[in-house]
């Protein structure tokens, strides 16, 4: 990861109520599930855009 306390740490909903820390640079992101891991044209899908409402305040 990086230097002691480089990373700055974001709330995000998980899944059942629960509340994870992702980095900050991933707050908007999220890795698609087993169903979702291919776009329509065949390409792999590595993230899909997390829902504004998960990230909390």
């Amino acid at each position: 990861m990086g230097k002691t306390g480089s990373i700055n740490w974001v709330k995000v909903k998980g899944r059942n109520g629960n509340t994870i820390k992702v980095p900050e640079s991933r707050a908007n992101k999220t890795h698609t599930g087993p169903a979702q891991r291919f776009a329509s044209n065949g390409t792999k899908r590595r993230f899909k855009k997390r829902s504004s409402k998960a990230i909390v305040k």
